[in-house]
Protein backbone atom coordinates (compact mmCIF):
# COMPACT_ATOMS: atom_id res chain seq x y z
CA UNK A 1 0.00 0.00 0.00
CA UNK A 2 1.04 3.15 -0.83
CA UNK A 3 1.59 6.47 1.44
CA UNK A 4 -1.31 8.29 -0.75
CA UNK A 5 -3.10 4.57 -0.53
CA UNK A 6 -2.70 5.00 3.34
CA UNK A 7 -3.47 9.03 4.03
CA UNK A 8 -6.79 8.42 1.89
CA UNK A 9 -7.45 5.37 3.87
CA UNK A 10 -6.81 7.61 7.10
CA UNK A 11 -8.91 10.13 6.00
CA UNK A 12 -12.05 7.89 6.03
CA UNK A 13 -10.96 5.92 9.23
CA UNK A 14 -10.53 8.84 11.58
CA UNK A 15 -14.79 9.82 10.71
CA UNK A 16 -15.69 6.31 11.31
CA UNK A 17 -13.84 5.67 14.72
CA UNK A 18 -15.33 9.09 15.68
CA UNK A 19 -18.71 7.05 14.92
CA UNK A 20 -17.67 4.27 16.28
CA UNK A 21 -16.99 6.15 19.48
CA UNK A 22 -21.00 7.56 19.65
CA UNK A 23 -22.01 3.79 19.14
CA UNK A 24 -23.62 1.79 22.27
CA UNK A 25 -22.24 -1.54 20.89
CA UNK A 26 -18.46 0.16 20.64
CA UNK A 27 -16.60 -1.90 23.95
CA UNK A 28 -15.86 0.29 26.68
CA UNK A 29 -12.00 -0.05 26.18
CA UNK A 30 -12.11 0.93 22.77
CA UNK A 31 -14.64 4.17 22.91
CA UNK A 32 -11.73 5.47 25.62
CA UNK A 33 -9.08 4.52 23.00
CA UNK A 34 -10.81 6.18 19.74
CA UNK A 35 -11.78 9.07 22.39
CA UNK A 36 -7.74 9.61 22.68
CA UNK A 37 -7.37 9.38 18.78
CA UNK A 38 -10.10 11.84 18.02
CA UNK A 39 -8.74 14.23 20.39
CA UNK A 40 -5.12 14.08 19.38
CA UNK A 41 -6.38 13.61 15.75
CA UNK A 42 -7.95 17.12 16.49
CA UNK A 43 -5.14 18.49 18.75
CA UNK A 44 -3.75 21.50 17.58
CA UNK A 45 -0.74 20.60 20.03
CA UNK A 46 1.44 17.98 18.61
CA UNK A 47 3.87 15.68 21.25
CA UNK A 48 6.74 17.20 18.53
CA UNK A 49 5.71 20.14 17.15
CA UNK A 50 5.72 20.58 13.61
CA UNK A 51 8.71 23.30 13.04
CA UNK A 52 11.49 20.65 14.52
CA UNK A 53 12.84 19.49 11.33
CA UNK A 54 11.93 15.81 9.88
CA UNK A 55 10.60 14.85 13.77
CA UNK A 56 8.14 17.27 13.91
CA UNK A 57 6.57 15.18 11.14
CA UNK A 58 6.59 11.83 13.16
CA UNK A 59 3.52 11.81 14.88
CA UNK A 60 1.70 12.82 11.93
CA UNK A 61 3.63 9.85 9.97
CA UNK A 62 3.51 7.38 12.60
CA UNK A 63 1.62 8.24 16.21
CA UNK A 64 -1.73 9.11 14.35
CA UNK A 65 -1.95 5.92 12.26
CA UNK A 66 -0.98 3.81 15.00
CA UNK A 67 -3.35 5.07 17.33
CA UNK A 68 -5.82 4.68 14.64
CA UNK A 69 -4.77 0.79 14.01
CA UNK A 70 -4.75 0.01 18.01
CA UNK A 71 -8.33 1.62 17.90
CA UNK A 72 -9.54 -0.14 15.14
CA UNK A 73 -8.26 -3.36 16.50
CA UNK A 74 -10.17 -2.70 19.60
CA UNK A 75 -13.52 -2.40 17.91
CA UNK A 76 -15.67 -5.39 16.46
CA UNK A 77 -15.43 -5.78 12.88
CA UNK A 78 -18.75 -5.58 11.74
CA UNK A 79 -19.35 -2.44 13.66
CA UNK A 80 -16.32 -0.60 12.37
CA UNK A 81 -17.79 -1.66 8.84
CA UNK A 82 -20.85 -0.18 9.65
CA UNK A 83 -19.18 3.15 10.80
CA UNK A 84 -17.07 3.25 7.59
CA UNK A 85 -19.89 2.72 5.22
CA UNK A 86 -21.64 6.45 7.56
CA UNK A 87 -18.26 8.11 6.95
CA UNK A 88 -18.11 7.57 3.56
CA UNK A 89 -21.03 9.75 3.12
CA UNK A 90 -19.71 12.86 5.75
CA UNK A 91 -18.22 15.11 3.42
CA UNK A 92 -19.85 15.85 -0.18
CA UNK A 93 -18.38 18.32 -2.29
CA UNK A 94 -15.41 19.20 -0.27
CA UNK A 95 -17.79 19.96 2.49
CA UNK A 96 -18.53 18.55 5.58
CA UNK A 97 -21.79 16.97 4.97
CA UNK A 98 -22.83 16.78 9.15
CA UNK A 99 -21.54 20.21 9.84
CA UNK A 100 -22.42 19.20 13.94
CA UNK A 101 -19.58 17.27 14.06
CA UNK A 102 -17.41 20.31 14.00
CA UNK A 103 -19.00 21.50 17.53
CA UNK A 104 -16.86 20.20 20.22
CA UNK A 105 -13.96 21.37 18.00
CA UNK A 106 -15.37 24.64 17.72
CA UNK A 107 -16.37 24.83 21.55
CA UNK A 108 -13.16 23.63 22.72
CA UNK A 109 -11.06 27.18 20.66
CA UNK A 110 -14.00 29.14 22.16
CA UNK A 111 -13.26 28.14 25.73
CA UNK A 112 -9.34 28.50 24.55
CA UNK A 113 -10.08 32.36 23.51
CA UNK A 114 -12.36 32.97 26.40
CA UNK A 115 -9.29 31.70 29.01
CA UNK A 116 -6.79 34.22 26.81
CA UNK A 117 -9.05 37.35 26.89
CA UNK A 118 -10.21 36.65 30.47
CA UNK A 119 -5.93 36.69 31.47
CA UNK A 120 -5.47 40.15 29.31
CA UNK A 121 -7.82 41.66 30.68
CA UNK A 122 -7.92 40.58 34.47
Amino acid sequence: MTMKERANKLKTDIPAVYIALKKKETPTIAKVCAAITVAYALSPIDLIPDFIPVLGYVDDVVILPALVTLTIKLIPRDIFEQCRNESKGLWQDGKLKKWYYALPLIAFWCFILYLIVKVIWF
